[in-house]
């Protein structure tokens, strides 16, 4: 008879996978699991909006726990948004479910980032660390908690263009014609972001993951010189509290070397580049886990089709440690949540079939 391959909790699992130490089998966790395509969290999102739930502690636990037992996966992930902190520095914001983060008052000049606040702790965003202080209670030991966090690039593209944007060239002509602004912008983010992620990390939190999603719209030049010092200082603060990095982007190919170069523990990658030639790119196994990175639209296909993309990737890995299964990014609405259940399910045995 052949014997179980469940010999850790999921948190083990994804702990010792982030540290590219031998699991049992490979830790699965999804982007975006806490909502979409659960009836739950749609029943839930009929009475209360997205930032309701978000700065609420018990909403924001009780739907960050909903993919835990919807799924089995080996990580809950917090039901937070990257833009929270943005309002404690002073910017107007309002989040769309079309259009998403709206900023009323967009950062324009000198005057308009020296009117940003860095708030003291206690005012930044207390909401935050107070759900994941329930959840991880609630999970103890059994799953790993997840937070969030935006990167340092991505939130001042939002507070330079207001919003999101096709291409963010207002923010990228800020990077050409006026460097000492967003210099001096990115020193304000960065202050912010440090006393954000070592909340999440002190609340309970086992692993950050830093959504920079959008940096894919930069050359490797302009990432070099104006975000990497700054995602290296975020990565740093992580790690002084003892917690796990992730960092991710989104059509960013040609900056993973660079971005392996701000010292995260996980490289999370989208699905338009294989996952070994990420890995090779980021300075392989030794160097860096590795997180991803199943094309999320796939889980529109019939299940047969889902399934032999899940076992490619995982035979792309092989047995290297390090390897974290997810999408490569978020969870389509139309996503059957069966098919999760069942993914979840069929990475865990053809892992143990892998090894």
């Amino acid at each position: 008879m052949q014997a179980s391959p469940f010999s850790l909790t999921g948190r083990a699992r994804f702990v010792a996978a982030c540290q590219r130490q031998a699991v049992d089998v490979t830790p699965v966790w999804f982007m975006r699991q806490a909502g979409h395509c659960l009836a739950e969290y749609r029943k839930l999102r009929e009475r209360y909006d997205i930032l309701t739930i978000a700065r609420t502690p018990e909403l924001c636990a009780q739907v960050s726990l909903m993919p835990v037992a919807a799924y089995g996966v080996d990580a809950a992930v917090m039901y937070t948004d990257i833009v929270l902190p943005l309002p404690s520095m002073g910017l107007e914001l309002e989040l769309s479910p079309t259009l998403g983060p709206l900023i009323k008052n967009p950062v324009r000049t000198m005057e308009d980032v020296a009117a940003l606040r860095i708030p003291e702790l206690v005012e930044l965003t207390p909401f935050v660390p107070q759900a994941i202080s329930m959840v991880r209670r609630d999970l103890a030991e059994q799953q790993a908690v997840i937070a969030i966090a935006g990167g340092p690039c991505t939130l001042a593209f939002y507070c330079l263009e207001g919003g999101a944007s096709r291409d963010y060239s207002t923010a990228k002509a800020v990077m050409y014609q006026q460097p000492e602004l967003w210099h001096a912008l990115l020193e304000k983010i960065t202050a912010v972001l440090i006393r954000y992620v070592q909340a999440e990390a002190l609340a309970g939190a086992d692993a950050i993951q830093l959504f920079d999603t959008n940096v894919g719209v930069l050359s490797p030049a302009l990432y070099r010189d104006f975000v990497l010092p700054y995602a290296r200082r975020v990565m740093a603060a992580i790690h002084d509290v003892g917690a796990l990095s992730i960092h991710f982007g989104v059509a960013n190919a040609s900056l993973l070397p660079l971005m392996g170069d701000a010292h995260g523990d996980v490289m999370g990658i989208d699905w338009r580049v294989d996952i070994d030639t990420a890995w090779r790119l980021v300075g392989g196994e030794q160097r860096q886990a590795i997180m991803g990175n199943l094309d999320p639209t796939l889980l529109l296909a019939p299940w047969e089709t889902v399934a032999e993309e899940a076992w490619a990737i995982l035979t792309r890995v092989g047995t290297r440690p390090g390897h974290i299964f997810n999408l490569g990014h978020a969870i389509h609405p139309g996503t059957n949540p069966d098919y999760l259940r069942r993914l979840v399910a069929e990475v865990h045995e053809n892992a143990f079939r892998l090894s």
